[in-house]
C-alpha cells in the first residue's frame, strides 16, 4: 500500500484535473453553440446531452490511460480502491447502474409521464445520479401540475415500481361514477351517459386500434374493445353508474370536466333522474 501512495505523482494528479477543465470547457463552447443553432426543442436537449456524455467519456478515458502507465495495470487500480469504493459509493454505483438501464433498456425517455414509487410527474432530464421529474399530482388533483421540480435517483429502478403512461400507447382508461336514487329512471340516466360519451368530438382516432396492435406486438396487451361503457352496481344508497372511457394520459382531467358538465346538463333536463348521495340519521336517546 506504501508503494501505490508513493505512485501517486503531483504531475498526474494536475494532468487529471487540467484534461477535466479543459474537456468540459470545450463542451460548453460546443453547448452554446448548440442552444443558438438547434431551434427544436427535443432535438437541442439530446444534442446536450450527447456532448456531455461524449465529454465524461473522453475526459475518463485520458484520465484512466494516465494512472495506467502510473500503476502498470488496471488490476493493481481495482484491487487498491474497487473494494473500498465499492462499500462507501454503493448507493452512487446502483444510481449509475439505474442510469445504464434507463439508457439501454429505454423504460422511459425525456418527455415521459411516469410514476416511480411514490412519486409521479412528466420527465424533463435524465443525469448520470438522478432522473428530474416536473411532479403532478402532490395536493393537486387528476394529475395535475404542481410546479415542483423532484430529483428521483435512478437506484429507484431497482426497488421500486415503475409506471409509463405514455410510452408506445399514450391513452389510460378513466372512470367518473355518480349515483341516482332507486325511484329515478336508472337506464335513462345510463343512455344519457352513453350519448354524451358518444359525441362525435369525444370519438377517438381510428390510429388507435392501430398503435394498440403495435404494443401487442411487443407485450402480452389483450383488450376486448375500446368502445366506452357504462357499468351498473347497486350500492347502499343507490344506483351508481360507472362511465369508463378512454383518454389520452395528458388530458384525463380536460375530459372528465367536459363529460361531467354535459352529464350534468343532461340530468337536469330529466324530472325523473335524481341524485343519490349517502345520508345519516342522529338519534338522541331520551332522558330516563
Amino acid at each position: 500500500m506504501k508503494e501505490f501512495f508513493q505512485s501517486l505523482t503531483a504531475f498526474n494528479i494536475y494532468y487529471s484535473l487540467a484534461t477535466v477543465l479543459v474537456i468540459y470547457f470545450l463542451a460548453s463552447i460546443i453547448i452554446r453553440i448548440i442552444n443558438r443553432q438547434v431551434k427544436d426543442i427535443k432535438k437541442r436537449h439530446q444534442a446536450r446531452k450527447a456532448t456531455y456524455y461524449a465529454a465524461s467519456l473522453i475526459a475518463l478515458g485520458i484520465i484512466l490511460m494516465t494512472w495506467i502507465r502510473v500503476f502498470g495495470s488496471i488490476a493493481i487500480i481495482i484491487s487498491a480502491i474497487g473494494a473500498g469504493l465499492t462499500l462507501a459509493l454503493h448507493q452512487a454505483i446502483l444510481c449509475i447502474a439505474g442510469w445504464l438501464l434507463i439508457l439501454i433498456r429505454r423504460p422511459y425517455k425525456t418527455g415521459d409521464r411516469i410514476e416511480l414509487g411514490e412519486v409521479a410527474g412528466d420527465v424533463i432530464d435524465i443525469h448520470l445520479f438522478y432522473t428530474i421529474l416536473l411532479e403532478i399530482r402532490g395536493w393537486v388533483g387528476s394529475d395535475q401540475s404542481t410546479g415542483r421540480v423532484v430529483y428521483c435517483p435512478n437506484s429507484k429502478v431497482f426497488t421500486e415500481p415503475l409506471y409509463n403512461y405514455t410510452q408506445g400507447f399514450e391513452h389510460i382508461w378513466n372512470e367518473i361514477k355518480l349515483a341516482v336514487t332507486f325511484e329515478s329512471n336508472w337506464q335513462k340516466a345510463k343512455d344519457l351517459m352513453l350519448e354524451v360519451i358518444g359525441r362525435e368530438e369525444f370519438s377517438f382516432s381510428p390510429s388507435l386500434e392501430k398503435k394498440l396492435r403495435e404494443m401487442a406486438k411487443k407485450h402480452m396487451i389483450y383488450y376486448r374493445t375500446l368502445t366506452p361503457a357504462v357499468w351498473v352496481n347497486i350500492v347502499d344508497f343507490g344506483v351508481e353508474l360507472t362511465l369508463r372511457y378512454i383518454t389520452e394520459a395528458r388530458n384525463r382531467r380536460k375530459t372528465q370536466d367536459q363529460f361531467c358538465q354535459l352529464i350534468l346538463q343532461k340530468f337536469q333536463q330529466e324530472k325523473d333522474i335524481d341524485f343519490a348521495y349517502p345520508t345519516y340519521r342522529i338519534y338522541r336517546r331520551g332522558e330516563e
